[in-house]
């Protein structure tokens, strides 16, 4: 709009009108893809709601009977289709619309097409790794629900939980889990949830139904927010052969809900029994050890060094006096022997001495230094000699004649 208005100077609804009716002929035709709803034929024209698949918008379309009736299969309540539309506003009513020029009805070979592009997508991006996969508590202190308001889901994991262990804790969130509003209410569920410091465990449980019914559960944005969490993350939707996105992105993958139940609480009679076998292995294996060790024990002391230590000292003390005599008689003997050899040296000394030679009548000529004289050659003339006799000596010199 260019004119310019003033208090003193305004313009009338019809030209406003005109002019917002000119701006819209404007934007052209646009190919557009949502949820019929409040699909209603009147005369040659079928009026129906387009609703947004993930978020909480809508808008008034006006089909030709001829193209509605040209659509095949022909589109009803709940179907999504592709529509190209031309935006239309009514100047007599103030009021917008869109008017259906073309209709195509989204089969599902087109719904796992992209389906499988934005897997791909999601996968590149890593979301779908398990290294990012947490595990979850073995005993959870609250467990955060999200599934339908009474749904049979619901009463599944809240039954079969409590039955495995009584004492588990919930909190359960109702919502939307098709249509429309179901990834918008989902979503804020889950970050009520995750914001929540008592919730160890979020389960999104839904029962079974067709795809359509759980392409909530495969949007991008929900996805996304639950690769975002914090909070480990259970996914349990529809049947074990239903695999919508959230089971991709999960900490967690439970075929059903009943299947949830047995993956996020232990089951208090398998514990029971783990614990008695654990403590019955336990009581075996310290059995075993104090019998061994009681065993030991008793060889021990049945040695004779403990069976009677006296007695044992006793043994050392003979050993002792043993090699004490056998010692005393071994040095005595030795002694003796040397005592003998001395007295025999002694006696073989004495009969070699001089005065035994003399005593035995012989004489001993020595010369003045002392030195025995052996033969009479060794004399020369003019030598003087000692004799010596058992009782004196007398000194001769030899005649330097001869």
């Amino acid at each position: 709009m260019s004119s310019k208005t003033t208090p003193e100077q305004p313009l009338p609804v019809r030209t406003v009108l005109q002019m917002v009716g000119g701006w819209i002929g404007k934007l052209g035709t646009v190919w557009v893809e949502g949820q019929i709803t409040e699909l209603t034929a009147r005369g040659g024209t079928v009026f129906l709601t387009l609703r947004d698949p993930v978020a909480n918008v809508s808008a008034r379309v006006t089909c030709p009977r001829g193209v509605y009736e040209a659509t095949v299969p022909r589109p009803v309540d709940g179907a999504r289709v592709v529509m190209h539309l031309k935006p239309d506003f009514w100047v007599n009513k103030g009021s917008f619309a869109f008017t259906a020029l073309e209709m195509r009805p989204v089969g599902v070979g087109e719904l796992l097409a992209r389906l499988e592009r934005l897997r791909q997508v999601l996968a590149a991006e890593g979301l779908f790794g398990v290294d990012r996969k947490r595990r979850l508590p073995f005993l959870p202190g609250t467990i955060g629900l999200i599934c339908g308001r009474d749904s049979a889901a619901e009463r599944d994991v809240l039954e079969n939980s409590r039955r495995r262990w009584p004492a588990v804790r919930f909190k359960v969130e109702p919502v939307a889990v098709q249509g429309p509003y179901a990834v918008t209410e989902v979503g804020e569920a889950l970050r009520k949830f995750d914001a929540d410091g008592e919730v160890d465990v979020i389960v999104i449980a839904r029962g079974g139904g067709s795809m359509e019914d759980l392409l909530p559960f495969s949007d991008e944005a929900l996805v996304r927010a639950v690769a975002a969490c914090r909070t480990p993350v259970v996914s349990a939707i529809g049947h074990e052969q239903d695999n919508p996105l959230l089971d991709l992105v999960a900490d967690v993958r439970a075929s059903t809900p009943t299947d949830a139940a047995k993956k996020i609480v232990p089951d208090v009679g398998e514990q029971l029994t783990l614990i008695r076998q654990l403590r019955d292995r336990g009581r075996r294996v310290a059995g075993g050890w104090l019998e061994r060790e009681t065993a030991w024990l008793a060889a021990v002391r049945s040695r004779p060094s403990l069976a009677d230590p006296v007695r044992e000292i006793e043994r050392r003390a003979e050993q002792a006096e043993q090699l004490r005599d056998r010692a005393r008689r071994s040095l005595t003997g030795s002694l003796d022997r040397a005592q003998d050899s001395l007295e025999h040296l002694r006696a073989r000394l004495v009969s070699l001495s001089p005065a035994a030679t003399l005593e035995r009548g012989y004489a001993i000529v020595q010369r003045p230094t002392g030195d025995v004289v052996r033969r009479a050659a060794d004399v020369a003339p003019g030598d003087e000699l000692t004799i010596r006799f058992p009782d004196d000596r007398v000194t001769v010199r030899r005649d330097p004649a001869r």
